[in-house]
């Protein structure tokens, strides 16, 4: 959590973060930068839990550990990255192996993802 509204300036630094946590497969450190309230969809989380939503941080962190808890690091990629200050919302598109990804995180005022969606693709 930043306590400060997400920009395009401080969106650059929160990505490195954000790659850095899930290459290290820190699920508590990327969960730190959730609302309390967040909701996560992913088609993943259709697959392991019968939902396509997990809804608020704690579900949230459940489900990764569930998803991703086994797995000591991953060699995640940033490909590319934009923010949109108009909504504030933060799109990353990123590779792992011969999977790439889309996701969208939207911020609070205080900095916080209160939504975030993954889309998975070869």
């Amino acid at each position: 959590m930043t306590g400060q509204a997400m920009n395009r300036a401080s969106a650059k630094p929160f990505v490195a973060a954000w790659c850095a946590s899930w290459r290290k497969v820190d699920i508590d450190a990327v969960v730190a930068h959730f609302a309390d309230d967040a909701q996560m969809r992913s088609p993943l989380a259709l697959t392991l839990t019968g939902s396509p939503t997990v809804a608020g941080a704690e579900n949230i962190r459940a489900y990764w550990r569930k998803a991703y808890g086994h797995i000591e690091s991953a060699d995640l990629k940033i490909l590319s990255w934009s923010f949109d200050d108009t909504i504030a919302r933060l799109t990353v598109w990123w590779q792992l192996g011969d999977t790439r990804a889309s996701e969208f995180m939207d911020f609070d005022d205080a900095g916080r993802v209160v939504r975030s969606e993954a889309f998975y693709g070869k």
